[in-house]
């Protein structure tokens, strides 16, 4: 996920009639306000953005419930965070309704075309370049974002789609201010936004981002919206809308000046007819008494971080040294994300032995490998789930490939006790860099997330392509709930390191002593079964290095990134009946966290 924004909303009019691209000087603008953190009644929301974070409180302040304010959230970051979700990509959907005290989850990730075969990022006998498979119509999967909204809404919302996304149409419309990240998303990606002139048009008017400070809208979302209003959905998976998407796929509107060589697609109109979002059973284990539930394959998400949590109930992690804690916390995802590798793609092509996967059986056959002194020699080899065999390793290494991290992370709560955990995504900043002509959105390259080619020669792959099928993820939406109630929530954008991510969160809150909001700002670690964890600065310069020094000497490896890894956010009831809701205090340029009724109100 790319860096993210404080944002100001439109709240006057600006003189000049602004056209899609083209930004005036923001004078008359007022800050929307941003906090991440904030207490008080009445439901909160948490997102990495001000205008949707607000969006979401105003519909639970006049009724509506978690649902709609979590689809009213994610529609207004289509807007004013198009280079990480929008109309054209698709996530994952976790509720919790506090009638029943059932956890329920949408799976609306991106299929595949039916044409889709194991090589399909093959030519010439060779995999793509990455860069090459992502700016194509290669990439592209049927959008599964609009219909999980409608789906969610259908199932468990109280508005309509209609009003719903009448805030958002309103934004696009009227537009927010640009600040610096906003210009730099699409400075990093100017090459190839400029080689598409729907892309260059909106994003780089007179070929350049538009400046911080001025006022940005999007008059072709925000007809995109209308149009989903009056008309419903089917006027993407059977209308105009996705007619436009297949053109664009089949034939990708490249400048005949341009040298970039954009490989079409062949996603068809009946591929996004047989589209489906699929409720499933989401992922369920326990945890230091606690119900932790997530989502399910084709997410690896729920699966890894309930493994990694089972592993780890070995351990006192509560009186271990930091040292000790985060020896073990490292080891617990080597291991959890060789078994991740090997078994999990989409259950409707590959036999992915879930309940295995989550056995306290498995988890400590794979325990008994940790040491607190010594890190294991990553790519360490997967176990089978289905015949475990105490302290006994695999046989072949399965290492973790790279996986796209522009995604987003939202977390509602409303006043009756029902929540969302809502990841949402188009994959690479920017996705496949191709906006739709004339709809203004941008359209995923969700189908890099497949395998190219066999990640270890020989051994099975359950993430290769194939014809509907959807590709993994590490989104990683968690619910807790303690004794059937909500407890807290939450998710994170950053491709694989997601799933440590919230691993990690879960571990401050329930472990370390830390509030929900601590545990979100903590620095980070993120092992994926590589020779180095992919580390933040902070998380080097803890206790002046020696802590890091400590766990190199135990055969731990870091290797820093230049990015933040993360930008998780989260909600929490509180003892008192108080909801607390957390964003990122500094990554990303800092999330918004709201709550309908602050506790001094």
């Amino acid at each position: 996920m790319p860096a993210h924004r404080s944002r100001t909303t439109l709240v006057l009019a600006v003189a000049a009639v602004l056209t899609a691209g083209v930004a005036a000087p923001a004078t008359a603008a007022t800050p929307t306000p941003k906090s991440p953190v904030a207490v008080g009644f009445g439901g909160a929301v948490a997102s990495i953005d001000a205008d949707a974070t607000a969006i979401g409180t105003r519909v639970l302040r006049e009724g509506g419930n978690a649902v709609d304010a979590a689809v009213a959230v994610a529609a207004a970051l289509g807007v004013t965070d198009p280079f990480s979700a929008g109309i054209g990509g698709g996530g994952f959907f976790v509720y919790y309704d506090a009638k029943t005290r059932r956890v329920h989850t949408l799976d609306g990730r991106e299929t595949a075309p039916k044409t889709a075969d194991e090589n399909l990022f093959v030519e010439n006998g060779k995999p793509l370049p990455f860069a090459d498979a992502v700016t194509s119509g290669l990439s592209v999967g049927v959008p599964g974002t609009p219909a999980t909204w409608a789906e969610a809404l259908r199932k468990w919302g109280t508005r309509s789609l209609a009003k719903t996304l009448k805030p958002a149409e309103k934004l696009a419309r009227d537009g927010f201010v640009v600040d610096q990240t906003f210009q730099t998303q699409i400075a990093n990606n100017a090459a190839r936004f400029s080689a598409f002139p729907s892309t260059r048009s909106l994003y780089l008017p007179g070929g350049a981002p538009p400046a911080p400070g001025t006022v940005f809208k999007n008059p072709d979302l925000a007809a995109t919206y209308a149009q989903l209003e009056r008309n419903g959905v089917d006027v993407l998976y059977h209308g105009p809308i996705g007619a436009d998407i297949v053109k664009t796929v089949q034939k990708p509107p490249v400048d005949p000046a341009s040298t970039l060589n954009v490989r079409p697609g062949k996603l068809t109109a009946g591929d996004l007819a047989a589209y489906d979002v699929i409720e499933r059973r989401p992922t369920h284990t326990t945890y230091q008494g606690l119900d932790v539930y997530g989502m399910p394959a084709p997410s690896s998400g729920g699966l890894t971080v309930g493994e990694a949590l089972n592993i780890l109930e070995n351990f006192d992690l509560k009186g271990a040294s930091k040292a000790d804690y985060l020896q073990y916390f490292l080891e617990s995802t080597r291991f959890a994300f060789a078994d991740r590798n090997r078994w999990i793609g989409d259950p409707a092509f590959v036999d992915v032995p879930a309940r295995e996967l989550l056995s306290q059986r498995f988890a400590d056959s794979r325990a008994c490998l940790i040491s607190k002194d010594k890190a294991a020699t990553s790519p360490v080899a997967p176990a089978d789930p289905r015949h475990p065999a105490s302290c006994t390793a695999g046989a072949t290494a399965a290492p973790t490939p790279y996986e796209g991290e522009n995604t987003t992370h939202l977390t509602v709560a409303d006043k009756w006790g029902n929540v969302v955990a809502y990841t949402l995504t188009i994959e690479q900043e920017g996705g496949s860099g191709i906006v739709v002509p004339g709809r203004g959105f941008l359209l995923n390259n969700e189908l890099t997330d497949f395998s190219f080619t066999p990640v270890t020669p020989g051994v099975p792959d359950p993430n290769l392509p194939g014809p509907g099928k959807r590709p993994r993820s590490s989104m990683a939406p968690t619910i807790v709930l303690d004794h059937g109630r909500p407890f807290f929530a939450t998710g994170s954008p950053g491709g694989a390191s997601i799933i440590t991510t919230v691993l990690q969160v879960i571990l401050g809150r329930l472990d370390r002593g830390l509030s929900l909001d601590e545990a979100i700002a903590a620095p980070r670690a993120s092992q994926r079964n590589s020779a180095a964890a992919q580390v933040e600065q902070a998380f080097l310069d803890q206790d002046q290095g020696k802590l890091v020094a400590d766990l190199k000497a135990r055969g731990q490896g870091f290797s820093t990134t230049p990015a933040e890894i993360g930008a998780a956010t989260g909600v929490e009831r509180l003892r008192d009946g108080r909801w607390l809701a957390a964003a990122e205090p500094v990554r990303r340029g800092s999330g918004a966290a709201q709550v309908v009724w602050p506790a001094n109100w």
